[in-house]
């Protein structure tokens, strides 16, 4: 029997590993497919973030929580997922939190499939491709676009950039020498 004290978050057969590295894109990319429309809602105070995901006539509603496994090392993290009912989607909704909101789409970056997120809302212009990476598996060259390897930024990570202002943002991408970004009422 395991013990309680070894249950902590992160930990356990229900937490799966995952790695990934991101860019920040100059345009959306072509040819792109398959969107899906994403509302994240960030739980405040936790690491916790509850998602709607929303396809043609498919709408998938889940609880999940992500847990660095290195400190200072954003690309490698514990994921754990609940799926939920819409009434249960409902009722944690109702939770503080930040929103982002993105359409998502597939793309094929090069050598690999990957996914492209374009923001709505306060972070409406901001582009962003990821791509997921084995443990041991030698980061990838940035694909055609890329702006930036934003990969151990934990600025660009969903959490933070669900509180991060239009004026933030901006002020962010300048100051890593990122040129041309036109956010939202700009």
């Amino acid at each position: 029997m395991i013990p309680m004290s070894d249950r902590t978050a992160g930990e356990g057969r229900y937490a799966r590993p995952e790695r990934e590295q991101r860019w920040v894109m100059g345009a959306l990319p072509e040819p792109r497919e398959h969107p899906v429309a994403v509302v994240d809602h960030y739980i405040s105070g936790t690491r916790l973030r509850l998602r709607r995901m929303e396809r043609e006539t498919e709408v998938v509603y889940k609880l999940g929580q992500k847990v660095r496994r290195h400190p200072g090392r954003p690309e490698f993290v514990q994921l754990t997922n609940m799926y939920l009912s819409e009434s249960e989607y409902a009722v944690l909704a109702t939770l503080d939190g930040a929103p982002i909101s993105k359409t998502r789409w597939q793309w094929h970056g090069g050598a690999r499939s990957m996914v492209v997120d374009e923001f709505g809302g306060h972070l409406a212009g901001l582009i962003m491709a990821e791509v997921e990476l084995q443990p041991e598996e030698p980061r990838m060259t940035a694909p055609p676009g890329a702006v930036i390897d934003v990969t151990d930024d934990d600025r660009f990570s969903g959490g933070t950039l669900a509180e991060t202002s239009p004026a933030q943002l901006q002020a962010l991408l300048e100051g890593l020498g990122v040129t041309g970004f036109v956010g939202p009422g700009r």
